[in-house]
Parts: C-alpha cells; structure tokens; sequence
C-alpha cells in the first residue's frame, strides 16, 4: 500500500492540489533546513553520526540505571534509525515484556541493515517523512503545512523546535491544542 498523497498538476507545471489517504509527500535531506536537523538529532540522537544503528554507549548507561541503580526513568537508548525500523516495522508494541525484547532486537537487526542500505542524510529524511504529527499531517513537509502554513524549508528556529518536540509525544505538543 501506497502511503504518499498524489499531486496533480496543470499543464503549466502549477500545482492543483493532493489525492490521499494520508497527507504524506516525501521530501529529500536537501529540503530540510540545517536547524530543523539539529534540532532533531540534538533531542533524539546526538551521536547519530558516530554509530551502525545501535549506541551502546546509551544502552550500557540505560542497563546500569535500570539493572544496577533501579531508576525507572533512565532515559532512552534508541536511535534515530532504531525509531525509524520501528515505524517501518512494528505496528502493535508489545506489553509483555518478552515480546518486548523480541521486538527489540529485531528493530536492532532492522537498524542495522538500514544503516548499511541508506545514508545518514536518507535515514534522517526517511524518519521525518515517515512520522505522524497527528491532524492528518504525515512527514514533515505536510506538519509545517498543518501546523505554520508553510513549506519546512522556511520554518523558523522555534516552529521546527516546536515540530522536533512533537516526536516525543504528538499529543501533548500539538501547537494547536496547546498554542503556548
């Protein structure tokens, strides 16, 4: 199944309009503006540059906070293209624990061979386009339609902040349930 919109277009070349089930147009790394980038691998993966799809200097510090330390909120340890193999591949997350980890290590083995098929730049364009902002806005470009009535490549410092904070939890930081 197809997820992108369709975009018709006049004879002229000028855009009609979109078709679709989910508002989904792909864009390409080079469409994104370098403050958007930033500030998405700054809350979600600050060392996305330096790992193969899995930062096992994040999971050893989530194992001794968890295993040795008993803190139950011990931060995060997946990656920008561990959350990608997740929306690709994972549809249900698992409440049982053992499938849990089951469903973990194959999005470890996802991450992987992403990394080795695609580049940094595609895997950051993939997870943006792949993301639901929720409002029918599917990937980035159609968020910053919804959400600021213009194409991500003019969003400014604070509305791209705004959307990179919606990947935490759309709900919550939707600017048009909570403005402020």
């Amino acid at each position: 199944n197809n997820e992108l919109a369709s975009q018709i277009f006049s004879t002229n070349g000028t855009s009609l309009g979109n078709f679709y089930i989910e508002n989904r147009v792909p864009i390409k790394f080079s469409d994104l503006p370098p403050h958007l980038v930033n500030a998405l691998l700054a809350t979600e993966d600050e060392r996305f540059y330096m790992h193969n799809g899995i930062d096992f200097e994040a999971l050893g510090r989530v194992m001794i906070k968890t295993i040795v330390l008993r803190q139950e909120s011990s931060g995060g340890a997946s990656t920008l293209t561990q959350q990608l193999a997740k929306q690709l591949f994972t549809k249900n997350p698992s409440t049982n624990k053992l499938e849990r980890i089951v469903q973990k290590l194959k999005e470890w083995i996802i991450a992987v061979r992403l990394e080795r098929n695609f580049t940094k730049d595609e895997i950051i364009a993939l997870y943006l386009n792949k993301f639901s902002f929720i409002n029918g806005a599917y990937g980035i470009k159609a968020a910053s339609e919804i959400y600021f009535g213009k194409s991500q490549e003019e969003l400014t410092v604070p509305e791209a902040a705004t959307l990179v904070g919606m990947l935490q939890n759309p709900s919550l930081y939707n600017p048009l349930r909570r403005p402020e």
